[in-house]
């Protein structure tokens, strides 16, 4: 992922069964973005332990699935649109953590 590149969570849920055509589409007609620009769209199943990216790296289209085994992904709360979100929190969000507010739990105070 180079850099320019934005992370584009599409909010509400979406059918997991959709391939790249149709969440492509979803993204051309509902989010109003072009799906072959480069960015990811992130997209999120109806019970929240399952999503898709979808990406086009300019030479052909890729399709990611992450599910998690225990809790759910953190979302947005609205509907019909597209939150952007840094690569930082896309990482955050696909470890399930709550990428809104992460909170560091230690640091270490020396080496060795």
């Amino acid at each position: 992922m180079g850099t320019g590149v934005k992370v584009w969570l599409s909010t509400g849920y979406t059918d997991m069964r959709c391939g790249f055509p149709s969440l492509a589409l979803r993204v051309q007609e509902v989010l109003k973005h072009d799906p072959l620009s480069g960015h990811l769209f992130v997209f999120r199943g109806r019970r929240s332990d399952i999503l898709k990216i979808i990406w086009h790296d300019g030479l052909g289209a890729c399709l990611f699935t992450r599910r998690l085994e225990k809790g759910r992904f953190i979302w947005p709360n609205m509907e019909g649109g597209a939150v952007a979100i840094s690569p930082a929190q896309l990482s955050y969000l696909l470890s399930g953590i709550d990428w809104r507010n992460p909170q560091e739990t230690w640091r270490p105070t020396r080496v060795g």
